[in-house]
């Protein structure tokens, strides 16, 4: 096969081939996240299009994003259970199948099911649990800095694709921006297919950073049904505060960027004179930002409490949605915005994903980290709900970045309430 052949390859060459599963990785959650995204390029041109109201659009939104995080937990019992190749694969054909679908719908009940139902199913079969799962098993050293090149990959996703979405739907309409999403999902898949492989055992390795010399064994096939094997973890998991605390920030997390600013700051750039290109390329920016912010965060989580790294990124994450309308949408004031707010916009995933694996263990730190995920993507359900509604009823966006602020200021705070982890030492003595 020819992933053990490019083991081999790379071997000789001191490379291990946990670096080719990062990279395959980006490339799928790059694409996803471009798929993600793409509805906040669409709002306007489906309100033109068919006459919706934004509540009507964020209605179908707000349901992706729920499933998309409820879906995480379930993907995590999945994967170990068939496999990361079969479930990414089956994922992007389930995205792909959506997609296609809904380039003939023409009633706000098919974007709701298309949208909403059957894309928030596909893209949260893989999602972060993805990158955690693969970080969790392939790594041991430099954990930390894998995460925030995977999770970077979100704000890859906003640079590449949603400038090029944007001048696509503008100059030829938004089915032709949707049917270039769906060749690079074809793409992603068939790559996926030739070299994504499970554990490093497959290919006859360690995992990168474990200073054995034999292949470490596959552990026992989990034949546990996968409702079982999900809702046993969360109710194992919910015994612990750390869990709630870690569910609660990123709950807020969720709230506070993909159903806030991924969805709604484009339509509210336009309510602002800003036009939509203008607009996809300051998202652009942030990601150009964060990309830089989510690699130094998985950079510093490996070498810092990452208790405090979350007290500052959500911290300031706040602050700068606080700043945002007093910026009057002047170039200057959105460009230091987009600074500020991209910095940080994904850096809380490497912190929260380290201190999921040290409390709950590596095996398990998937599924207990697809609950907090879920956790995440209710907050950006009800951000996207709750943003358009305030669009519809105060004709403003205002009072949800407003409140987003306040929010992460609460999360900085509550953050620091994890207890630290017991020496080694004690734990042994004990």
């Amino acid at each position: 096969m020819i992933s053990n052949w490019l083991a081999a390859a790379l071997g000789r060459r001191k490379i291990h081939y946990g670096w080719v599963m990062v990279g395959v990785t980006f490339l799928t959650a790059l694409i996803a996240a471009g798929t993600v995204g793409a509805p906040g390029v669409f709002i306007v041109p489906l309100q033109q299009e068919f006459g919706w109201s934004t509540a009507e659009i964020s209605s179908a939104l707000s349901i992706r994003f729920i499933l998309f995080g409820l879906m995480a937990p379930f993907a995590a019992a999945l994967m170990n259970r068939y496999g990361l190749r079969n479930v990414t694969l089956a994922a992007q054909l389930i995205v792909v199948s959506g997609l296609l679908a809904s380039l003939a719908m023409t009633q706000v009940w098919q974007l709701v099911l298309l949208w909403g139902v059957v894309i928030g199913i596909g893209t949260g079969m893989t999602a972060l649990v993805l990158g955690a799962t693969i970080a969790t098993r392939w790594f041991v050293a430099q954990r930390g800095l894998v995460i925030g090149i995977m999770t970077a990959s979100v704000a890859t996703g906003q640079l590449v694709f949603l400038p090029l979405l944007a001048s696509l739907t503008e100059r030829f309409g938004w089915r032709i921006a949707l049917s270039l999403v769906c060749v690079a999902l074809g793409a992603s898949a068939f790559l996926v297919l030739l070299v994504v492989r499970d554990r490093p055992s497959d290919v006859g390795l360690r995992p990168f950073g474990d200073k054995g010399t034999e292949p470490l064994p596959a552990p026992a096939p989990s034949n546990a049904p996968i409702m079982a094997a999900a809702l046993g973890t969360l109710r194992d998991a919910s015994k612990s505060p750390v869990f709630w605390i870690l569910f609660a920030t990123f709950f807020i997390c969720g709230a506070s960027t993909n159903g806030l600013v991924q969805v709604h700051l484009i339509p509210m750039c336009l309510d602002f004179g800003i036009p939509q290109v203008q607009a996809a390329s300051l998202l652009a920016a942030m990601g150009i930002f964060d990309f830089f912010g989510t690699i130094i965060s998985g950079w510093l989580s490996d070498r810092y409490d990452n208790r405090w790294l979350l007290f500052w990124y959500y911290g300031l994450r706040g602050l700068s949605l606080i700043f945002l309308p007093f910026t009057d949408f002047s170039f200057y004031g959105l460009s230091l915005f987009a600074m500020f707010y991209g910095l940080d916009w994904i850096a809380t995933v490497p912190p929260t994903v380290r201190l999921t694996a040290q409390r709950f263990g590596a095996e398990r730190a998937n599924l207990v980290f697809g609950w907090i995920f879920a956790g995440h993507q209710l907050g950006a359900g009800a951000a996207a709900f709750g943003a358009g509604l305030s669009r519809t009823v105060y004709a403003s966006y205002l009072p949800a970045f407003f409140i987003a602020g306040v929010l992460c200021l609460i999360a900085a705070s509550i953050a620091l309430a994890i207890k630290r982890p017991a020496p080694k030492a004690v734990v042994a003595a004990a």
